[in-house]
C-alpha cells in the first residue's frame, strides 16, 4: 500500500531539512492552510519571510514537480505574479528525510474579490497572460483534465468509501451517476493547454494587484477551467464578470467562445473529484479534524442536493459572451 502520510515529518525533520540547505530560521514554523501538502511559513536568519513546502510523498513525480516549479520561472521571467519557488543551488525541488520540499518567498495580502469588477479586470489579463505563455508549449510529465481522473476514478473512490452512509447510498448514487452521464456527453476538449489548474479566489493574494500561488494542481486543460471559478452570484451577475474577464483576457491572448459550454461539465467534475479526494485521504489525521463535517449524514443530504441542481445547470443553456 502507498504511504501517502507525513507520519515522520516531525518539527525537528523540518529544521533539519531547511538547515541541510543553509537555511536557520529565527522564528517558529507556522502553519499554513494547506491539506494536500504540509506548508509552513517562517523568518530567517537574513530576516527574509519565507515559506517551505512539503510534497505529499508518492503523489507526484519528481518529474511533475520539476515542471511546475518550470513553468513557475517561465511566467515570472515574462514578469506575471506568479509565486515561483527559490533556486537555492541551482535547484528548486530538495530531498531530505525521505520527503521532498521547495522553498518559496512569502507573498502577503488580501484575497481577491470576485464580485468586485476592476480586480476581475485585472484577473482577465494577468490570465490572459499566463495563458499567451502557456500556449507555447505543453506539459510532457504533468496530467491532463479527464473524464477518468475527474469522474470514473472518484466514482469508484465513492462506491467504495465506507463514510457515505449506507441509508443514503442509494439516493446519493441516482442523482450521482446521472450527472456523470451528463458531463460525460458534455465535456468535449478540443484545444488543451498549460493550466494553473486551481485558479479560485483562495489561491490569489491581492496587494495593489493580484499575485498566483500554489500551481500544485497545475495540468493541462481547456483555458475556460482557468476563468470559470472567478465566476459568482446568480446568472446575470455571471454574465457581466464573464463579460469584464474575457474582453481583458483578449487584451492579451485570443478566447475560444465555443469552451464556455465547458463551464458546468468542469463544475461537476470539481464537485465530484472534491468528494473522492476527501475520502481518499481521510486516513490523513488533518483531514478528520479539518473536515469533520465529511463523515456526517447531513453534508451526504446536501451533497444530494447539490447534484440535483447540478443536474439542472448542466441542461441550462450555456452563458454567452456580450449578454
Amino acid at each position: 500500500m502507498t504511504d501517502f502520510s507525513f507520519s515522520g515529518l516531525s518539527p525537528d525533520s523540518i529544521l533539519d531539512a531547511l538547515e541541510s540547505k543553509g537555511i536557520y530560521p529565527q522564528s517558529g514554523l507556522l502553519a499554513l492552510n494547506s491539506y494536500e501538502n504540509r506548508v509552513y511559513q517562517f523568518i530567517d536568519d537574513d530576516n527574509q519571510r519565507l515559506v517551505v513546502k512539503f510534497y505529499r510523498p508518492a503523489r507526484w513525480s519528481n518529474e511533475q514537480i520539476q515542471e511546475e516549479h518550470d513553468f513557475s520561472h517561465e511566467l515570472a521571467s515574462t514578469e506575471i505574479p506568479v509565486v515561483a519557488p527559490k533556486r537555492i543551488d541551482g535547484e528548486t525541488l530538495h530531498t531530505a528525510n525521505g520527503y521532498r520540499f521547495t522553498v518559496f518567498p512569502s507573498v502577503g495580502g488580501r484575497q481577491f474579490e470576485n464580485d468586485n469588477l476592476d480586480q476581475l479586470e485585472w484577473m482577465g489579463r494577468f490570465i490572459g497572460r499566463i495563458h499567451s505563455v502557456s500556449k507555447a508549449s505543453p506539459f510532457k510529465y504533468r496530467p491532463s483534465i479527464t473524464i477518468d481522473s475527474y469522474l470514473d476514478e472518484p466514482r469508484q473512490e465513492l462506491a467504495s468509501s465506507e463514510l457515505l452512509p449506507d441509508h443514503l447510498k442509494t439516493a446519493f448514487f441516482a442523482i450521482l451517476d446521472p450527472v456523470i452521464n451528463e458531463t460525460k456527453q458534455r465535456y468535449h476538449a478540443d484545444n488543451i493547454i498549460r493550466l494553473h489548474g486551481d485558479c479560485h479566489p483562495g489561491n490569489i493574494l491581492w496587494r495593489d494587484g493580484p499575485s498566483f500561488v500554489d500551481l500544485d494542481d497545475s495540468r493541462m486543460g481547456p483555458a475556460v477551467q482557468d476563468l470559470w471559478m472567478m465566476l459568482s452570484g446568480d446568472r446575470q451577475q455571471q454574465l457581466l464578470q464573464l463579460d469584464t474577464l474575457v474582453e481583458a483576457y483578449e487584451e492579451f491572448c485570443e478566447f475560444d467562445s465555443k469552451e464556455l459550454v465547458l463551464i458546468e461539465p468542469l463544475r461537476a467534475m470539481r464537485m465530484i473529484h472534491y468528494m473522492a479526494w476527501l475520502s481518499r485521504r481521510w486516513s490523513d489525521p488533518a483531514f478528520p479534524r479539518a473536515f469533520p463535517w465529511f463523515a456526517e449524514d447531513k453534508y451526504w443530504e446536501g451533497q444530494i442536493l447539490a447534484l440535483k441542481e447540478q443536474m439542472a445547470a448542466l441542461q441550462e443553456p450555456p452563458l454567452k459572451l456580450g449578454m
